[in-house]
């Protein structure tokens, strides 16, 4: 880690750490010596409940399937886990935890790490008593009090996973002030193809125009006083251009149109692995699968009475395992990933999608992220540009402008695979297009498939 932390300053790039503080392992010592017993020094630094085997403390369940309650027949206690009884959930209600919490991020903050990824970071204030997982009443006191003790000691970007976050709590967490984080990733855009109050597995169509009701919102209510996360995948997520796109006859497309309108907005843009190369989801026999959650889910709604093909629709739509696929570097065996035995099946496309067919190319999915890139630099308006959602109305089009005093900004993008009218020529009639995913930008009459157009003046 430490030579990948000195090489990186050398070509100016800095690494960012994905940090758990939720939850440990069950195999941290810290864990192996809390269920020895009760008077162990470590025992609270865990969750624990009396109670007899058989009989948890509640009924609540934890997100991976079964009870949130783990039986150690040694002490006659349960441990509370939110996710995996491998993953026992910290007590942040222990200043020791805490006091040892930040220790341990200094540390890392001397071996010269540039910032942090704070993993369900919304949850680490719960009550199980009271049921409460998420947001807790304690939680901005341990924000404010993790800055204190450590980010705020050093040159950071720092990043909280936050799935219970609303507008007015990031403007919270990110306040510019920099008490809390620098930024917040949240997720009420992401859960939108669902059936209203189902699981992510109950597949629903995509409600566009609340996507960009949603989207908007975000952008408005943050502006000068927060600060958004632009992402659309994640290690969590399908691939967007599978999921939102269309990964077959407009694949390139449709990823370059999603990565336009992403990259116009106003916030800090993540890349997730492949997403850069059009990576798609794949379709694999269940015993192919690694997840745990896809595993679990399938042997319940088996036992619920769904079919197996409904359930695998569901897979292929939503599974974790479509974004922890190896990445596709070239055509080689296994993808250039490894010469040994991935953890995860190969995508079988990874012979025709792979980053040595695009780096070069011009035209390739990875040129137009790099060049979003550059743009980004290159124009302030990226950065303080006053957003508004144009066309709010529109089925098909998702269209917004940045303006600040140098520059207006124009973004259009048909988000369908069907040629529509372009409403937005007179609006962007002499202006510069700054990046479009079509060569031939000349016709302003129309928007093909999936046409993205960023202009500026």
């Amino acid at each position: 880690m430490e030579e990948l932390i000195n090489e990186a300053k050398k070509h100016n790039i800095r690494i960012m750490m994905d940090l758990v503080l939720n939850h440990s392992s069950n195999e941290h010592r810290w864990f192996k010596e809390a269920k020895k017993s009760k008077d162990n020094p470590y025992h609270d630094y865990y969750i624990w409940r009396d109670g007899d085997e058989g009989v948890p403390p509640s009924d609540m369940k934890a997100c991976f399937g079964g009870s949130a309650w783990e039986y150690v027949p040694e002490i006659g206690q349960y441990y509370f886990h939110q996710f995996l009884p491998e993953q026992p959930d910290l007590n942040w209600e222990n200043p020791k935890v805490r006091r040892a919490i930040y220790d341990m991020i200094l540390w890392w903050m001397d071996k010269g790490v540039g910032g942090f990824r704070l993993d369900v970071i919304d949850q680490i204030a719960k009550e199980p008593d009271k049921r409460i997982t998420i947001n807790g009443p304690r939680l901005q006191e341990y924000f404010k009090e993790l800055s204190r003790e450590t980010f705020q000691k050093g040159d950071l970007i720092t990043v909280g996973e936050a799935w219970g976050a609303d507008t007015e709590r990031a403007k919270l967490y990110s306040n510019p002030d920099g008490s809390e984080f620098s930024m917040v990733f949240q997720f009420e855009h992401i859960g939108l193809d669902q059936k209203e109050g189902g699981e992510k597995w109950d597949l629903a169509p995509l409600p566009f125009k609340k996507l960009k009701k949603i989207m908007a919102h975000w952008q408005n209510e943050l502006y000068n006083c927060g600060w958004n996360s632009l992402f659309w995948d994640n290690h969590d997520l399908p691939r967007i251009v599978s999921r939102w796109g269309n990964d077959r006859e407009y694949r390139v497309e449709s990823a370059k149109m999603l990565a336009i309108l992403l990259h116009g907005m106003q916030g800090t843009p993540y890349i997730y692995q492949g997403e850069e190369l059009g990576m798609t989801n794949v379709q694999y026999d269940i015993e192919d699968y690694k997840d745990c959650e896809i595993i679990n889910m399938y042997h319940e709604r088996l036992e619920k009475g769904y079919s197996k093909d409904e359930i695998m629709k569901s897979i292929y739509a939503k599974g974790r395992d479509n974004a922890r696929t190896p990445m596709q570097w070239d055509d080689s065996a296994n993808a250039g990933f490894t010469t040994g035995t991935p953890w995860i099946k190969v995508n079988d496309n990874y012979d025709k999608i792979n980053a040595k067919s695009q780096v070069d190319d011009p035209d390739s999915i990875f040129s137009c992220y790099k060049k979003l890139v550059q743009l980004r630099k290159d124009y302030p308006v990226f950065v303080d540009g006053k957003f508004t959602l144009l066309l709010e109305d529109d089925e098909n089009i998702f269209a917004y402008s940045r303006k600040n005093e140098e520059n207006t900004m124009i973004v259009v993008c048909n988000f369908f695979d069907k040629e529509i009218p372009m409403p937005l020529a007179k609006e962007c009639e002499g202006m510069e297009v700054l990046i479009s995913n079509y060569k031939d930008t000349s016709d302003m009459s129309v928007l093909r498939p999936y046409e993205a157009r960023m202009y500026i003046r």
